[in-house]
Formats: C-alpha cells, structure tokens, sequence
C-alpha cells in the first residue's frame, strides 16, 4: 500500500511540476494572458512619396518639366537714330556736305510661349513693340528668327512666329477655374539671367481699372515677376498656361509680390482673332456710360443705385439706331448686371460684330430691353462702349 501511495505522490508531484513549468514558459512568451487587457497604440508610417491630403506636393518639378521647354527668351533690336544738335546744321552750312546720323543698337530682354506646333508665340507687345529686329531662343539651345504676325496694343499681346521643327508646345489651362489660393508658377527670363521658375499663388482674379491696359482682367499673383518675364508663362500646378505675365506694381523695379498676368481666356481669343483676321475683333455699340453714384440716382429720381447711366451715343451708331438715348441707364447685358462702365466695355468689346446684344435698360423708371446690332470697334475709341 505504501508503494501505491509513494507512487500517486510523485505522479502527482511530476504533474505539478510540469504545470509549473509550463506556466513559466507561457507567462514569458505571452505575457498578457496573466497581466489582463491592454491598450496597445498602433503607428502606422507613411508610405514613401504620400502625402496628407493637408498637404501640398514636395515638387513642382514635374509641372515645370512640363511648361518650360515651351517657355522662350524674346531678344529683340532696335536702331536708334540719335537727332542732331543745331550745332551740327551750322557745322554742315559752314563747312558743306552732309553729316550722317549716328546710330546705335538698343537691345531688350522679354520673355514668349508657345502655343502652336507651327510656331505661333504669345508674348507682350510691349515686349516687341519698335523692334527692327527680334530673336527667339529656346531651352534646348535652339534659336530662330521671329516674325511679328500681329499686335493688339489694347491689351498688350502680340504674336509672333518662328521656323523651326519639333517644337515645344505648352497646355492651356482654364484660367475661369482659377481661384484665389491656387499654386501658380511664373516662368520667364527676368533681367536676362536665364530662365527662372518662381513660385506663389494666385492673389486675385479679375482686376482692373490698373491703368495699364484698355482692357483688363488680371490675374493678380505674388509669385516673383521681374523684368525680362513679361510675356513669360503664369502656369498652374500642373504645368498648364493659364496667363501671360505683363506687369508688376513696383516702386523699385523689382518685384514686390504683386503681379499681374493676362488670363488665357483673353490672350487666346485674341491670338485666333491675329491669326485669322490679322487684328483682334471688338463688339462696339457707340455709347458713353459712367457709374450710377448717389447724386446721379438722386439727380434721376431713380429708386436705387444700380448700372451706369448713359452720357452719350452717336449719332448713327448701333445703339443710336436702336433706340438708346443719353439718360437711359444700362442695368444689364445680355442678363449679366452691370456696376462699371468697365465692366461694359468688357462685355460689348467680347462680343463679335455682327452679334445681338440685349440691353435691359431703366427709362423713366420702367425696364424695357433694346436689341442692339455691334459693329467692329474702331481704332482709338478710347472708353466708349
């Protein structure tokens, strides 16, 4: 008996022993099963090259890889008569024989894109304006004379052309889509450095009443615009034109953050207009306006301040002939309601001769709407509608 006792003792012993042992190894190799729940925080690392939707790329070098090549430098010469001094008049009446002028070479620094496979360039005209001669030079080295294929001095862009194969052609963009905070880049070549990207955003759209242009409807942006970056290319995040830079507000000649680029809208509807037509078609009606304040809704007895009130129309003209008279004050156009004599010239000069423009007009405070036919705008017409 006391064997079989022995015997189920140590069994027992061995047993415990071994359910000791094996709780020692579970307890080292999974800890929590005796410490109870906990919480565990999990991080999670980025994958490479993702970024939060907060956050902006860490380049633009593919953007710019894409618009540059397409981005030229615009040399232009030009000879400079120098005038005589009577000085040398009496000279030549002493002495006889003629004395030649002299003359030198002034030379300038702009800044083109490309927009065509066949070679058509938007630039300023300010850019290329007296030029006797004018050169291109692309990134790849590659140079070629240039040919003016038309000018429009009312908003400050020309086009020229080049011979040249294989050519660089950038991407519009749609500058309507542009809202203030968009990355943009300018790229051109200011003070004759090379080409040079600079980076900022788009600060404002639609100024005017600038003073630099007859028509305005800038992009107003802060990336750096310098001289020699006037007719460079304002392009989007993506590498897509949306402005051709023209102007800085500057007391130093340098940037100072505000810049000012013509939206591709307008540059490219004048750009087929040169192309087609060789000048850039304008509506025109033959109407002075100017803002309705409050003396003039006073003066009127009109019952709000709104539209501008017509102070003059030729005689003869399209509005003449359909009815408008001075007094007569314009709500809207075509539906869109008016505030600025700006903002009509704009409207009529954008749309073509020949097309119906609709005029909901206050007379006598009634609204009635006039059917007005434009007509071609003549040259030097100043502000008139």
């Amino acid at each position: 008996m006391n064997d079989r006792i022995r015997s189920i003792l140590k069994f027992l012993a061995q047993a415990a022993a071994l359910g000791l042992a094996t709780a020692l190894i579970l307890s080292w190799l999974w800890p929590r099963i005796f410490s109870g729940p906990q919480t565990v925080e999990i991080i999670r690392e980025q994958a490479p090259g993702a970024a939060r939707p907060s956050e902006g790329p860490v380049s633009y070098a593919a953007a710019v890889e894409r618009a540059a090549p397409a981005v030229v430098n615009v040399n232009t010469a030009k000879v400079i008569r120098e005038r005589r001094t009577p000085f040398f008049d009496d000279f030549r009446r002493f002495f006889g024989g003629e004395l030649q002028p002299r003359e030198r070479i002034q030379n300038s620094l702009g800044s083109g894109v490309i927009i065509s496979d066949k070679g058509y360039i938007l630039t300023n005209n300010h850019v290329i304006r007296g030029a006797d001669a004018i050169q291109v030079g692309l990134r790849d080295g590659r140079t070629a004379e240039a040919v003016v294929v038309g000018t429009d001095p009312d908003t400050d862009i020309a086009v020229l052309r080049i011979k040249l194969k294989k050519l660089p052609v950038i991407n519009l963009g749609d500058s309507g889509r542009l809202q203030v905070g968009d990355v943009v880049l300018a790229i051109g070549n200011p003070f004759g450095v090379g080409q040079t990207v600079t980076m900022g955003i788009v600060s404002a759209t639609g100024r005017s009443r600038l003073g630099i242009n007859m028509f305005e409807n800038f992009i107003q942006t802060d990336a750096a615009i310098n001289p020699g970056n006037s007719g460079g290319a304002l392009v989007d995040a993506r590498g897509r034109l949306v402005g051709i830079n023209t102007a800085i507000f500057s007391s130093t000649g340098g940037s100072l953050g505000i810049g000012f680029a013509i939206p591709t809208s307008m540059a490219q509807a004048v750009f087929e207009d040169i192309v087609e037509h060789g000048r850039a078609l304008r509506g025109w009606l033959g109407v002075s306006a100017q803002a309705v304040t409050p003396e003039i809704a006073d003066a009127l007895d009109l019952p709000k301040v709104a539209g501008v009130v017509v102070v003059g129309v030729l005689r003869g003209g399209p509005a003449d002939r359909a009815g408008l008279k001075p007094g007569d004050v314009i709500l809207a156009i075509d539906g869109q309601r008016i505030t600025e004599p700006r903002d009509a010239l704009l409207s009529i000069a954008s749309r073509r001769p020949g097309a119906k423009v609709h005029l909901t007009v206050l007379r006598d405070n009634k609204e009635n709407v006039l059917s007005v036919t434009a007509i071609e705008r003549p040259q030097q017409m100043g502000q008139t509608q």
